[in-house]
């Protein structure tokens, strides 16, 4: 029924409404916290790999970028963003050098994400952005697109919006040939009228990313798992609403380590 209609779908109520609401809070808070991880790790791993390159302050070389007009805009938000901070090494910094701004091991601690993914967008082709990407088993037109999306992600977190069953405004690229495994099926079909969605806007394919950079990041990482708990916890979420797919229980990316969460999810009926 369109939502334009504003009926109520049969069963409704308040507390169905009100864990829905639950279940998205929690979920963005931890897909902040996961976000953040391989947020630190993207900086160290561009700062280590540029600087070596092409030395400490690449960040301020008109000649390392495709773009002019974008890499003037990025270095005017670098140079916001400094002038703003008020970190002691900053502050510190500034009473003991006459440099502008500092090299870049100094300057992107205190730069944001998309300040990060405009500098890797715009960077010119070359061994060094391939070195980046490489490190996270994706080529660089991927990288560029998955970063970009994933800022944007941290945006819609930060500011509290409704995530769980979001159709993304920024969709990111669907990799041909990932070093890693990520997924085998990148489309639902529409139960309406039977026609097929690419999932790359949805919230499952966020997930899957977050969790393919996190395995990278952190071949320990517990965040798939706690994903898993959180669908235990709130039975009435639909993952099929977030862009799930009917397989995505089979998928190698999503296959559940430690025997505490397989416990959980034969519990769910998931398996036997």
């Amino acid at each position: 029924m369109p939502k334009s209609t504003h009926v109520f779908k049969p069963n409704s109520s308040f507390n169905s409404s009100f864990n829905l609401y639950c279940f998205d809070r929690e979920l963005r808070k931890l897909v902040t916290a996961e976000i953040e991880k391989i947020e630190i790790a993207i900086r160290a791993k561009m700062i280590y790999v540029l600087s070596h390159e092409y030395g400490a302050f690449w960040f301020s070389d008109a000649a390392l970028f495709s773009n002019n007009v974008k890499f003037r805009s990025t270095l005017n938000r670098i140079t916001e963003e400094y002038d703003r901070s008020k970190e002691d090494f900053i502050a510190s910094f500034k009473v003991k050098y006459n440099n502008p701004l500092p090299p870049s091991w100094i300057i992107l601690e205190v730069s944001s994400f998309g300040v990060l993914s405009n500098l890797y967008q715009n960077l010119k082709p070359g061994r060094a952005k391939r070195e980046i990407s490489h490190h996270f088993g994706l080529d660089d037109s991927t990288f560029e697109s998955w970063i970009h999306s994933i800022a944007y992600i941290r945006n819609v977190c930060a500011h509290h919006s409704r995530l769980w069953n979001k159709a993304l405004r920024i969709s990111p690229v669907i990799p041909n040939n990932p070093q890693k495994t990520l997924l085998s099926v990148y489309h639902t079909i529409n139960s309406n009228n039977g026609s097929i969605r690419n999932i790359n806007n949805r919230t499952y394919y966020i997930l899957s990313m977050i969790v393919y950079l996190s395995k990278i990041v952190n071949p320990k990482t517990k965040f798939k798992n706690k994903f898993i708990s959180l669908l235990n916890k709130y039975p009435n979420v639909d993952p099929l609403a977030m862009g799930f797919t009917n397989n995505w229980k089979q998928e190698e990316l999503w296959k559940i380590e430690g025997s505490f969460f397989k416990r959980i999810i034969v519990h769910l009926g998931w398996v036997k």
